[in-house]
């Protein structure tokens, strides 16, 4: 089958520019509800995904994002709040983009171009058989993204990927691909809108469900929560009067005590 960049094909509309606030607003909702039913169908592929970054994480392994432009800030956007979410160290799931940490406020001209410079962001972790890389590349065909994942598979690392697109070179490189085909953006060629959409929701199910078969959740709770704010500490607090049928007062003291919600819980039944 031959590879058909859908994610460049012109939008369904067209004068744009023409359009009052309330037309732009209500085709931009139209096209977006799409979205989620494009996942759907790609929920076989995610699930198989999921299985695998599991299976690398209960092994010591870690969960690698790489990606250029929008798709890199959106894996890096993940990787960052699963520390705080569920608890875990900041190096268990990690977000790479090309450009660097400079890239994720400004466009790096070329970054993305490089056949290179993925391989060798990886290799600055110390990347080994033991971890997974998922490249998420709305188009398919970012080269860092691309030849960071061939050069995964030549040293026998696990590849994953997300695309809008079927079949594309990225598809075709990783062992585990993802394809959710949103169709032409309302501005044409703008992945940043329903792909990155995409993207973003399948990011969501891809660390809340491995963080949750690895223990970091108790019921529909996230008892392992970093405790950063006063809002997290009244949830905390609730939380552990919910679940110890105690006071406030109580559950502020243990919680000032053991400083994590699931302790707490644990030390209030004995």
């Amino acid at each position: 089958m031959d590879f058909i960049k859908i994610t460049e094909q012109d939008s369904h509309y067209n004068h744009l520019e023409q359009m009052s606030v309330d037309e732009i607003v209500k085709h931009m909702n139209n096209e977006d509800k799409i979205v989620p039913l494009a996942v759907e169908k790609a929920l076989p592929q995610i699930e198989s995904l999921i299985e695998q970054v599991i299976l690398k994480l209960n092994s010591g392994g870690r969960l690698f994002y790489i990606g250029a432009g929008t798709s890199g800030r959106l894996g890096i956007l993940d990787a960052s709040e699963c520390p705080p979410t569920f608890g875990v160290p900041h190096n268990l799931v990690i977000g790479l983009i090309a450009g660097g940490d400079n890239a994720i406020r400004k466009a790096v001209e070329n970054a993305e171009d490089s056949t290179t410079q993925g391989w060798l962001d990886l290799k600055r972790y110390e990347i080994s058989k033991n971890d997974i890389v998922i490249g998420i590349a709305a188009s398919g065909t970012t080269p860092y993204v691309v030849h960071a994942l061939k050069a995964c598979n030549e040293n026998n690392v696990l590849t994953g990927c997300i695309t809008c697109n079927k079949n594309s070179p990225l598809s075709l490189t990783a062992k585990y691909p993802i394809e959710v085909i949103v169709g032409p953006e309302f501005l044409t060629g703008s992945s940043r809108m329903k792909a990155g959409t995409a993207q973003k929701l399948v990011l969501n199910m891809i660390t809340t469900a491995s963080m949750i078969k690895l223990g970091r959740v108790k019921g529909n709770k996230m008892v392992d929560m970093q405790l950063s704010n006063n809002k997290l500490v009244d949830r905390g607090e609730k939380m552990i009067m919910n679940e110890l049928n105690i006071s406030k007062e109580e559950a502020s003291r243990l919680l000032k005590k053991y400083k994590n919600v699931r302790e707490s819980i644990r030390h209030g039944r004995k």
